[in-house]
């Protein structure tokens, strides 16, 4: 789960990282009343997307850029006028952009010095890693690109947690003298507290600013969380902006269905995340390209199968529906009854290939013949992918 800037800057500053004094708004009017109230001559204006890139976006009206450095509360009104109720469009949000529903108005910080610090997962060891660069303000992949040595990677013991030395030696690699690590030390150590307390997957701060007075602050963050521990977070969970994220996300996660949206145009529903991955995959050597991942998994009852297939069939997208099943768990003829379900709640306004194999196998296939469905039924997999394209292509 993603939550906005001023949301994370909000759960940094009660762990103890500083960040420059500011708040949301949701008007113009609130915009300038924020600006008023801040002791400073320069503001900051930042549209309030769950996306990167905002300070290079293009607003749906041609409106440049979701950042915006201004000098009157007046000014600060009239570019919160142009961002709210706007679609921001950056490399992240793809061409439909995000909608703004929210500005974070703020005081501007004299930088000397721009730092990136994160603290992500790392998957492949099942550590958290620390991550560290002088060269911040710049996307970290950027970085990694051009310059991989530009970057420190410390891994953090699961059971003995971030270290003091490491704190240091990061702190050091970042540029602070020997006689000033203690404030990056204690930000650093903050960082770590908060990504284990909230369980975080990332605390990203780009860029974590050295201001010309040598205060370290936190200029912006972002926060992402593990969605399976947000039932010991009541709090976090109350922070997601359901505008900021993907319907179909949405309707999946109501029912508990593993669903990822991709952009491609057949609908896949597949038991089992690896036979879902090598349907996808069986798909593009087909050549096509599947419109999401999903996974009913091993225990899914006859609802949460017809709500899968509705979240298909109200997917624009999807031109076609290949259903690939192996009965194993989850039986081929519940599968099987839930189709007909949905089908008969709305009939499929697509063409719909189903295999199915396992458990009950030959009870799901009857069951599909006598419901009078136009379905293509296939046995192997090849054929069925094959079958799915040539759909997808109106062939």
């Amino acid at each position: 789960m993603n939550i906005h800037e001023f949301q994370a800057r909000e759960l940094l500053a009660s762990a103890g990282v500083a960040v420059p004094r500011g708040a949301v708004a949701r008007s113009p009017e609130e915009a300038e009343s924020i600006a008023r109230s801040l002791p400073c001559n320069s503001f900051v204006v930042k549209a309030q997307v769950h996306a990167g890139g905002r300070g290079k976006g293009t607003f749906k009206d041609g409106f440049k850029s979701g950042v915006h450095l201004v000098k009157t509360p007046a000014q600060v009104r009239d570019v919160a006028a142009r961002m709210l109720g706007n679609q921001l469009v950056t490399h992240q949000t793809g061409p439909e952009g995000k909608p703004v529903h929210a500005v974070l108005v703020g005081e501007s910080t004299e930088i000397a010095r721009e730092l990136y610090l994160a603290i992500a997962l790392d998957r492949a060891s099942s550590h958290p890693v620390l991550v560290a660069s002088r060269e911040g303000g710049v996307e970290i992949e950027t970085v990694a690109e051009k310059n991989p040595a530009a970057i420190l990677r410390e891994q953090i013991h699961p059971g003995l947690g971030l270290q003091p030395f490491q704190a240091r030696k990061a702190s050091i690699f970042l540029g602070f003298p020997s006689t000033g690590l203690r404030a990056p030390c204690r930000l650093i150590h903050a960082v770590y507290r908060l990504f284990l307390e909230r369980d975080c997957s990332q605390v990203e701060i780009n860029p974590l600013a050295v201001t010309k007075g040598g205060d370290v602050v936190a200029l912006d963050a972002k926060l992402n969380f593990d969605d399976n521990a947000l039932f010991r977070h009541k709090e976090i969970e109350a922070l997601r902006d359901a505008s900021q994220e993907d319907p179909r996300d949405l309707a999946a996660a109501e029912h508990h269905l593993n669903y990822i949206g991709l952009d491609g145009d057949i609908g896949c529903m597949v038991n089992g995340a690896g036979l879902a991955m090598a349907t996808m995959d069986l798909l593009q050597a087909a050549g096509g390209r599947p419109a999401n991942f999903l996974d009913v998994g091993g225990g899914a009852s006859e609802q949460m199968i017809t709500a899968a297939f509705k979240l298909l069939q109200g997917d624009p997208r999807v031109r076609v529906i290949f259903i690939n099943i192996f009965g194993g768990i989850l039986k081929c003829d519940v599968l099987a009854q839930g189709i007909v379900a949905a089908c008969r709640t709305a009939a499929p306004r697509v063409p719909v290939i189903v295999r199915l194999q396992g458990t009950n196998v030959e009870e799901g296939r009857k069951i599909l013949r006598e419901s009078g469905l136009k379905l293509t039924a296939a046995e192997g997999l090849t054929e069925a992918a094959d079958k799915a394209v040539a759909a997808a292509r109106g062939k």
